[in-house]
């Protein structure tokens, strides 16, 4: 079973980049300008023998053979992550799905796509007897505020890693559809409220509240991000129709107090509404 699929760079013979290379767990691709290697590279600035390709599995390993140049290689779909694999290393493993090694070759960049699809799971079992594991972050995404940060990471999550982020009156005009009652000081409100409940802030009901938290938006999408808080499909909460009714992550209390984060919240009803 193929684990693996490598896209080579466009060329003249093949503009659209059709050619695939197909690797089974502990199968390799080398790759460089050299005709010896599985994939020829023909540029001048590719090393003879730039590089290595090994499936493992559900992921793979990279090998960088050049002796100068520093391979990146890029999650095209993330938040701008990626990894750097120097020159001389060796088996570096690589941990995106959809991945793209990105070559410098005299003054280009050349794009080698890699695809890593095949996902492994736990097989089903009885489970331990016991308490179930407090959930690392809760999040109702019927609620306000959720939509909220659905907004902040939009742009990100539509193929603009580097994107600057919605300003607050980006945020209301975005959620006024939906939410016709929208204003500055409620979207602000949910900004705060999200801190406290995703921790990059103490409460107001502690007796450290901890140093001011700038680039709270910066801050809130970058978690959201890294670990999948709001995926694409989740943008439909933005959307003017109702979207279908999720419930809130597993383990999540029902029914605690919101805090009050902000000197003059809007109306409990503005914040604890389902979308739409």
């Amino acid at each position: 079973m193929y684990s693996i699929i490598v896209v080579p760079p466009p060329t003249g013979e093949d503009p659209r980049g059709d050619r695939r290379f197909r690797l089974a767990p502990g199968e390799r691709l080398a790759f460089g300008r050299g005709a010896g290697n599985d994939l020829a590279i023909a540029h001048d600035g590719v090393s003879r023998r730039a590089g290595l390709i090994a499936a493992q599995g559900a992921f793979w390993l990279l090998s960088n053979l050049s002796r100068e140049q520093t391979y990146v290689v890029e999650n095209p779909e993330g938040a701008g992550e990626h990894i750097k694999v120097g020159p001389g290393r060796l088996d570096a493993p690589v941990p995106f799905e959809f991945s793209r090694i990105v070559l410098p070759a005299a003054g280009d960049l050349l794009p080698v796509e890699v695809w890593a699809p095949r996902h492994d799971y736990l097989g089903p079992g009885s489970g331990l007897d016991g308490a179930t594991t407090a959930p690392a972050f809760c999040l109702d995404r019927t609620k306000r505020y959720f939509a909220v940060l659905a907004a902040l990471c939009e742009p990100r999550l539509r193929g603009a890693p580097h994107a600057p982020l919605p300003t607050v009156d980006q945020v209301v005009d975005r959620l006024r559809p939906g939410w016709p009652a929208a204003s500055r000081t409620s979207v602000q409100w949910n900004i705060d409220y999200l801190a406290v409940k995703l921790r990059l802030k103490p409460g107001p009901d502690t007796a450290d509240t901890g140093p001011r938290l700038n680039g709270k938006k910066e801050s809130l999408v970058s978690l959201a991000l890294r670990f999948d808080l709001v995926r694409e499909e989740d943008l439909g909460v933005l959307a003017a129709e109702r979207p279908p009714a999720r419930p809130p992550s597993a383990g999540c209390p029902q029914g605690t107090r919101r805090p009050a984060v902000a000197p003059a919240p809007p109306p409990r009803s503005a914040l604890d509404r389902p979308v739409g």
